[in-house]
């Protein structure tokens, strides 16, 4: 093991695949953010043999890398801000997302497209976006969305030697994080949830930078004698289900936490899922924790009240517990 900042790792993990696979390769890009080059450098230096660093035009690139992909190639593509994901949504969603469908199951296209989301801190609407739910609209495509350096490592590689289209999202507040990532960077199975923290009362399930938030969360329950399970999914395509019922069957009270807005969410997928197979594990109305429905602030200040928080987090927690049937 050793302690790695998110970034880190996830280079790391783009290296290691590089190392096993000459198939693997990279439209160089700011897959680490503002300021991601510097630790792109080694990479860039390395392999340039399998890199390109072409003009910014997102449907093309996306366009190319799908079309690469069904050639043989393992193609990498950062699009920076997940916003800018949507200028290649035609190539993401009716190209890369049902090629293996339209082709009657002979041609896949294992292409990683990868984006930072999220309320980033003075984004304002045109870089703030977290279009997970978009994607999830749209069979045909795997979607990751890690929450700590050893995930985004094993995920990572995962992604990457799987033959589905990935939509990798990284959460941008989470790529100066640490902690610790076993050596040789294992793949960890898409479609597997992890327990992040073990609980009796209520669950709280989370994705990307906001299973930290719910940690946070579930720590000052603690001090409260509440004690919180918190579900980290991992991945959205496959999705765990089997996790949030086990989880459920302990506890009988589900909070949901993602930072896309409320409506046609990923927290509102998940609690229909439970509505309609798990109704019967429940002791208490489902609580969602999301984004407000209206556009990212430009304002700090304003953009840390459109988010959820840890202290939302907690509220609804304890809310649900708070809950008494009518009668």
């Amino acid at each position: 093991m050793a302690m790695m900042k998110y970034g880190a790792a996830l280079v790391g993990a783009i290296r290691g695949c590089m190392e096993r696979d000459t198939a693997v390769n990279l439209v160089a890009g700011s897959i680490g953010g503002p300021g991601g080059a510097s630790i792109m450098q080694g990479i860039v230096k390395d392999f340039a043999d399998r890199i390109v660093d072409p003009p910014i035009s997102e449907g093309a690139l996306a366009g190319i890398c799908t079309g690469a992909a069904m050639s043989g190639l393992r193609p990498i593509l950062p699009f920076g801000t997940a916003s800018f994901m949507q200028r290649g949504w035609d190539q993401i969603i009716h190209e890369a997302g049902i090629c293996h469908y339209m082709s009657n199951g002979k041609v896949r296209t294992p292409v990683v497209f990868h984006a930072l989301h999220g309320l980033r801190g003075g984004g304002a609407p045109q870089h703030s976006l977290s279009p997970q739910a978009m994607f999830w609209n749209n069979p045909g495509l795997e979607i990751v969305m890690p929450s700590t350096p050893a995930d985004v490592s094993g995920l990572f590689r995962a992604a990457v030697e799987s033959d589905n289209p990935t939509v990798f999202l990284d959460h941008a507040k989470l790529m100066g994080t640490e902690g610790e990532v076993p050596d040789g960077g294992p793949a960890i199975p898409l479609g597997v949830a992890d327990i992040k923290r073990a609980g009796d009362d209520v669950t709280i399930v989370a994705i990307s930078l906001q299973v930290l938030r719910a940690l946070e969360a579930a720590e000052t329950l603690a001090g409260e004698g509440i004690s919180a399970e918190v579900v980290d999914l991992r991945t959205l395509v496959p999705l765990d289900r089997a996790a949030i019922f086990a989880s459920l069957d302990k506890t009988g009270r589900l909070v949901i936490v993602d930072e896309g807005p409320p409506h046609c969410s990923v927290a509102a997928e998940i609690a229909a899922i439970v509505a309609e197979d798990g109704f019967d594990k429940l002791r208490a109305p489902i609580a969602r924790v999301t984004r407000l429905q209206a556009p990212a602030a430009a304002s700090p200040t304003l953009e840390d009240a459109l988010g959820p928080t840890p202290e939302r987090i907690a509220d609804a927690a304890r809310g649900i517990l708070e809950y008494k049937p009518a009668g």
